[in-house]
Formats: structure tokens, C-alpha cells, sequence
């Protein structure tokens, strides 16, 4: 009888995180608001307080926000690790498909409208990565020293440059974090108590850091381009902080950089995943689909986007049974505010080289960008919206 309740709990959260997965429109923020309508006030899953507890552990880990509270919630009410996959699949197999698909048909895209079109959803990636810094640092830099914080991360990407910049730029912000940002407010106060156990936390956190270190390995080991794009996905996906937008400059130093995907096609994929429902990090399957070197196509989509989503899921599985003891930690704290002050700086870098670089190239291009900016952040219009009104400006430039 238990089986049957917990097959039936399984199914349940499975059909409403489909629902999500096909109507969250917005990015992350509008996700945790989509999640607290239907959990929170109409299914009444759990209360405003575990919702709000919830949120803050999945706010504090690397990794996509939205995905790992969907995936705490699949915990919650399907009893466990399968309500938790339920979750997830449900909720970012709709927006993988949907890329998939076009990562399949952009090499069909020819003739100067479709050009048009792929270079107006570039101009798409100005305006969303621009709308994030945007809201990023009125959040996250409010003061003197996290702005100091981001101005130097922002020169170590630059002079330092690729994914061992972008990693040294993030271990700069916590140490700074520990020294400038221990005295900014009190620690969050709350319980969260789900059915995850110490042992299980361990192992969870456990595997984690294997993959993290034993992936590399066995590329260099190997030679295998399977373990490249795997540890190439995994490493960026353990490095997320801040929120989905980061992982445009990881993912852009480990695909573009040694030639797996041209930066066109990348910005191109990015743009057309702001159109999306469902998790960002589904940008991850276009990327697999489009690569040059095998396994890429289906294959190449599977492992891309599993290796980066899993380092979020299992960081938030392994840190449920330990998250009331390390959330009242003021060191904890500090260091996470000097992380996210050094993402700020990163995705900065990144708003120049290579999104502003690659698609901004007449004052046509700065004016159509500028407007798409504008209409997210004062309009406050849909991105999808705004993707379908970048993409058709550009495919009117190329015919005048």
C-alpha cells in the first residue's frame, strides 16, 4: 500500500512539474513565483515559511536556482531521490526538446532573412545578459566594497582569461567576502527538515567532489572527447553562482574557446533559450546537439545536459541534512556575498567579449539592442516577446 502512495506521490509531482516545464515563461525569478502559486497557495505542498527555507538553500549553492528547488520540492512530496528526478525531468525535458530541435534545424537556416534572424537573436543575447547585470548589481553590489569586489574580478577574466580566470575570479570574491562582508545584516533564522539522511547527504557531496576531480583525469588519460564535454559541463555547472545568465561566460570559455561550437551558433542558441519555458541550463542541449567533434546530435545534447545540471542537484541533495547548522555561520555568509559580487564582475566581462562583440556591429545593431534592453527592463515585456521582436528587427536590417 505504501508502494502504490509513493508511486501514485511520483506521478503527481512528475504531472505538475510537466505543467511548469511548458508555461514558466520569465527566467528564474518568475520560476520561484510560478512554484509558490502552485505549491504554496494552491496545492498547499508546504507553507510560506519551508517555501522561503527552500529557496534559501537553493540561493546559497552553485548551480540553477529554479531546477534545484524544483527538485527539493520533488523531495519533499514524492518521499525522496525519485520524486526529486521526477521533478526535474518534468520541468526541463520541455525547453530541451524544443532546443534540441533547433540546434537540428540551424544549419538549414540560409539566405539573408535567416541570417537576419540568427543575428537578431544574438542582439537578444545583449539585451538579456545586459538586463541581468542590471538587476544582479543593484542586488548583490550595494555597497562600496562589492562593487570593488566586481571591478576586480572583472580584471582577472580579463587579463587572466577562459575558465581558469572565471574560477579565480570566484575564489578571489569569497576570500574578499571573508574579510569585507561579515558585518552586512543578520543570518537568515528558520528549519528545514526533509526525509534526506547525514549518510546520505555524505555520499551525495561525496560524488560530487569525485567527478569534479576525477573527470579531468581521465580526459587526460584518455584522450576521449565524451570526458571533455562531460568534465567541460560538470565544472561549469559547479561553478554557477549567481544565477541561470552565468553560465553564458563558462559555457562560452569551454565550447567557443577550443573550437567545439562557433560563437555564432552559440549566441544564436542562447538567444533563442530566453524564448523558452523551463530552466536556462537547457541551453545545454543545443550546445551538445550543435558540436563539431562527436559525440554530438543526440548523444552529445544527453551528456551535455545532465553533466550540468547534476553538480546542483547533487550539491543541494548532499546539503539538506547539514543546511540549518552551516546557514547561521556568518563565515558562510561573507563568503557567499564576495562569491556573488564576483559573478557580477564576471558576467560583466562577458557582456563585452563575447556577447557586445560578436553581435553588436553597425549602430543599427546598438539601436535594435538598446530597445530589446529597454523593453525588458522598463516595459517589463515577456522575453519571449522580446526574442520574436529582436529576431524579426534583424531579419528586416538584412533586407534593407
Amino acid at each position: 500500500m505504501n508502494d502504490e502512495k509513493s508511486v501514485g506521490r511520483v506521478a503527481e509531482v512528475f504531472a505538475a512539474f510537466l505543467k511548469l516545464g511548458l508555461t514558466s515563461f520569465g527566467g528564474p525569478i518568475a520560476h520561484l513565483g510560478y512554484f509558490r502559486a502552485e505549491f504554496v497557495e494552491q496545492r498547499k505542498w508546504l507553507n510560506e515559511s519551508s517555501y522561503a527555507d527552500v529557496v534559501a538553500l537553493c540561493q546559497f549553492l552553485p548551480g540553477p536556482a529554479s531546477s534545484q528547488v524544483g527538485f527539493t520540492l520533488g523531495i519533499l512530496r514524492g518521499n525522496g531521490l525519485l520524486g526529486g528526478l521526477a521533478a526535474w525531468f518534468a520541468f526541463t525535458m520541455p525547453s530541451a526538446i524544443i532546443l534540441f530541435a533547433f540546434a537540428l534545424g540551424a544549419t538549414a537556416l540560409t539566405g539573408p532573412v535567416a541570417e537576419g534572424i540568427l543575428h537578431g537573436l544574438k542582439l537578444v543575447a545583449v539585451a538579456v545578459v545586459a538586463q541581468a547585470i542590471w538587476g544582479m548589481a543593484n542586488s548583490l553590489t550595494p555597497d562600496r566594497e562589492r562593487v570593488a569586489i566586481a571591478l576586480v574580478a572583472v580584471a582577472i577574466v580579463v587579463f587572466v582569461g577562459g575558465s581558469v580566470g572565471q574560477i579565480s575570479a570566484i575564489v578571489m570574491g569569497a576570500m574578499a567576502g571573508l574579510r569585507l562582508c561579515r558585518t552586512d545584516g543578520p543570518a537568515p533564522t528558520g528549519h528545514l527538515s526533509l526525509s534526506v539522511s547525514r549518510r546520505a547527504g555524505m555520499v551525495a557531496l561525496a560524488l560530487f567532489a569525485i567527478l569534479l576531480v576525477i573527470t579531468p583525469l581521465l580526459t587526460a588519460r584518455t584522450g576521449s572527447q565524451g570526458f571533455a564535454l562531460f568534465d567541460a559541463f560538470y565544472r561549469s555547472g559547479s561553478l554557477v553562482f549567481g544565477g541561470g545568465h552565468v553560465v553564458l561566460p563558462l559555457l562560452q570559455a569551454e565550447t567557443v574557446t577550443p573550437g567545439w561550437v562557433s560563437n555564432a551558433d552559440f549566441l544564436a542558441g542562447y538567444g533563442v533559450a530566453q524564448a523558452m519555458p523551463g530552466p536556462l541550463f537547457t541551453f545545454a542541449a543545443y550546445l551538445g546537439a550543435v558540436m563539431g567533434p562527436p559525440p554530438n546530435g543526440l548523444a552529445g545534447a544527453t551528456i551535455a545536459l545532465v553533466a550540468l545540471s547534476l553538480p546542483g542537484l547533487l550539491l543541494v541533495y548532499g546539503m539538506l541534512p547539514f543546511w540549518d547548522m552551516l546557514r547561521l555561520r556568518s563565515t558562510a555568509q561573507a563568503a557567499m556575498r564576495g562569491t556573488n559580487a564576483a559573478v557580477v564582475g564576471i558576467l560583466g566581462a562577458a557582456l563585452y567579449s563575447p556577447v557586445w562583440t560578436s553581435a553588436v556591429l553597425t549602430p543599427r545593431d546598438f539601436a535594435v539592442a538598446l530597445t530589446g534592453f529597454l523593453l525588458l527592463t522598463v516595459w517589463k515585456l515577456a522575453p519571449w516577446i522580446v526574442v520574436v521582436l529582436l529576431a524579426t528587427a534583424g531579419a528586416g536590417l538584412r533586407l534593407i
